[in-house]
């Protein structure tokens, strides 16, 4: 499972597949504890307002620009040594102004190009919903959408999402508060490195449409296709193509002239026009780490979900957006939104308590010194970015990598400078809690996310990659393992409630308790439900082990009775064929996965290339062992009525064969349960 693992961490690390609190185990998971203030305009706190105990600055006090930048230069000279990033560009704004602008390291390598803030182009990933949860709000203010409409309405035919056996229908709302019940699918569609293959939004909305797997409106589970399910809907009330509405209603009257959703390809009469020359020069080159060093990858394009993820930007034009969402929708006279839209984002959604609120597509950030941020953060496969705006400071900070290692930085910076101008000093850590080891039965389990495919070879791997693991120390700490690494929390009061915050920061964890007993917990983009053994990779991996051990024993026993003379009848023998051919088909099915994922440990090969013959070789193998065991295990009778003793096998080879037929059996049930014995669905 350690190839797995690594394949879980790139994964995790991808925002625009993940969103925000991409991390299984919540190690970058925000979780304020209670509601938060409404964003208000970019005006000063009250001068007379005291800072916090201990606290560099009072919040009406802007950060000293020379100050911000030697702190801002360190912390990311430092994560750039230790975490291997080409390049990042950041942009932090105060009190309606540009605090700072600036660029690290290389846009790209070879030819070595700095990365230049107000010309360098990062892909912003899913900071790109936020473009299009304007353009809905700005036809909601027109009177041409409504939020808890049925999204039907505003589609075309072609794309509208029946009911698939449910009662409600997907509203508006339920698509920019990541609630539509989709299933998430991600391998083979989600990105392209060959623009041929690029579709255009309708046809991608049309092909690749998810199951609906749960009611609307009742459980988060963060979805790029709602996303741009939304796009879709303003394109078809507007009449004008996504792009060129962002254009004209944001980027445009913004000034946000190194802004684009467009990307660079060969001009095609179905998609929109491609990215103008001038722009794509200067877009800066994806990097993947590895031990041989930084390694370029190919330009990834997303045009086919551009409303979930498409953006490029500078930390230039950057600002100015933050800047725009500070004040309500309007910047230098230009104004964008309008109060519909800027209540609309000041809004927490209804949410379990103690987990950070959707704000109409924003997302409410725990930051340290109690104060609480309003962004979203974005990832492709290899650029990692963050926009958060802290209402209470008039502060915005937006920060983007170009490495697929940069998570880290673009996910702690904001919280690194409130934590260093304006927080107290850590306190100390939460204490554990005895009464939690007493009842570590409540908590202890392993939980999946519902926020992944749910059938198919995607669903089987998908469902390895997405189970966390719950555990408590001796001391009455809660361990949350996942693909990552290892969160530590310890309670917030009474462990019977439910709630957890983190050893290292302000990170919360809330459980859903019923009868005394944690059924789910729950993270602001997914929700993670507690699952029996079934669904577990402990019965997966013994039965794994198990059928191996019984393959290589089978053809141990083929090679040794052919040395000497044995008797057996003829649906003996026929069953022993079946029983030695099933045998290799398990072990060619194992060796097939394993060669699958020794070059899983690069997410991007896995996506572009899904599915690779070798998973769906694999599976195939697998599928037809599981069929002829099935076969074997009805031939076990006659197996047993053998002929006269002396042409017969022993009962002791009929008791081998019979607990090896049993174990290819569960171990083809269990298969088929987890979604792997079916090779055509790649």
């Amino acid at each position: 499972m350690g190839v797995l693992r690594r394949l879980a961490i790139s994964m995790a690390a991808l925002s625009v597949l993940a969103g925000p609190a991409a991390s299984p185990v919540l190690a970058q998971s925000p979780f304020p504890a209670h509601p938060v203030p409404a964003p208000a305009a970019a005006a000063p706190a009250p001068a007379a307002a005291p800072p916090r105990p201990g606290a560099r600055l009072a919040p009406g006090q802007p950060i000293p620009p020379a100050e911000l930048e030697a702190f801002v230069d360190g912390v990311v000279a430092d994560a750039m040594a230790h975490d291997h990033i080409a390049g990042v560009t950041v942009s932090v704004t105060q009190f309606g102004q540009v605090a700072l602008k600036k660029g690290y390291g290389a846009a790209s390598r070879a030819p070595w190009r700095p990365v230049d803030p107000d010309r360098t182009l990062f892909r912003i990933g899913s900071i790109s919903k936020t473009f299009t949860w304007i353009l809905v709000l700005r036809q909601v203010e027109a009177g041409h959408m409504r939020l808890d409409a049925p999204v039907n309405l505003y589609l075309p035919d072609a794309l509208r999402i029946h009911d698939q056996g449910f009662s409600n229908p997907i509203r508006v709302e339920d698509l920019m508060d990541h609630r539509p019940g989709f299933e998430d699918r991600v391998l083979g569609q989600l990105f392209e490195k060959d623009a041929a293959r690029v579709r255009p939004l309708t046809a991608y909305l049309r092909e690749e449409r998810p199951r609906r797997v749960r009611e609307p409106g009742t459980s988060t589970s963060y979805s790029n296709y709602g996303a741009a399910l939304a796009g879709e809907a303003v394109s078809e009330v507007t009449g004008k193509p996504y792009e060129s509405l962002v254009e004209s209603e944001i980027t445009g009257p913004l000034g946000m002239a190194h802004t684009t959703f467009r990307e660079p390809h060969p001009r095609r009469q179905d998609l929109a026009a491609p990215m103008p020359a001038a722009l794509a020069a200067d877009v800066a080159v994806g990097y993947h780490w590895t031990p041989a060093g930084f390694q370029a990858r190919p330009f990834e394009f997303i045009e086919q979900v551009a409303p979930a993820g498409a953006g490029s930007s500078t930390a230039g034009d950057m600002a100015r957006y933050m800047l725009t969402l500070s004040n309500n929708g309007a910047l230098e006279g230009a104004q964008v939104y309008g109060p519909i839209t800027a209540q609309a984002f000041s809004t927490p959604q209804p949410h379990p308590p103690g987990v950070p609120a959707w704000r109409h597509g924003l997302i409410e950030y725990p930051l340290s010194g109690g104060f609480t941020g309003v962004g979203h953060s974005g990832g492709t496969l290899s650029f990692l970015s963050n926009m958060v705006i802290i209402p209470d400071l008039n502060l915005g900070v937006f920060v983007s990598t170009n490495t697929d290692t940069g998570g880290p930085l673009a996910t702690t910076l904001p919280d690194r400078i409130v934590q260093r101008f304006y927080a107290s000093p850590p306190a100390a850590p939460p204490a554990p809690s005895r009464a939690l080891a007493d009842d570590r039965a409540a908590f202890e389990g392993v939980y999946l996310s519902e926020r992944r495919a749910y059938h198919g070879l995607e669903g089987f791997v998908m469902h390895l990659i997405n189970l966390v693991t719950v555990r408590t120390t001796p001391d009455g700490r809660l361990l949350l393992a996942g693909g990552d690494g290892v969160s530590r929390f310890a309670p917030a009061g009474p462990p019977a409630a439910g709630r957890f915050v983190s050893e290292d920061g302000p990170t919360r964890l809330v459980f859903q308790m019923q009868n005394g007993r944690a059924v789910r917990f729950f993270t602001p983009a997914v929700t993670f439900d507690r699952v029996g053994p079934l669904q577990q990779t402990g019965p997966l991996i013994l039965l794994t082990l198990l059928t191996a051990v019984a393959a290589l024993a089978t053809l141990g026993g083929v090679i040794l009775r052919l040395r000497r003379d044995h008797r057996e009848t003829s649906t003996q023998q026929r069953a022993s064929l079946l029983q030695t051919s099933q045998a290799v088909l398990w072990l060619m099915a194992m060796a097939m996965l394993a060669f699958w994922a020794l070059g899983a440990g690069d997410i991007a090969q896995v996506i572009y290339g899904w599915p690779q013959p070798a998973i769906v070789f694999a599976s195939a193998c697998a599928l037809v062992a599981a069929i002829m065991a099935i076969v074997t295990l009805g031939l076990t009778p006659l197996v047993w009525r053998g002929g006269r003793r002396v042409d017969s096998w022993t009962p002791a080879r009929k008791l081998r064969f019979t607990m090896t037929a049993v174990i290819f059996l569960a171990y083809g049930v269990l298969l088929f349960f987890w979604g792997a014995l079916e090779p055509w669905s790649g």
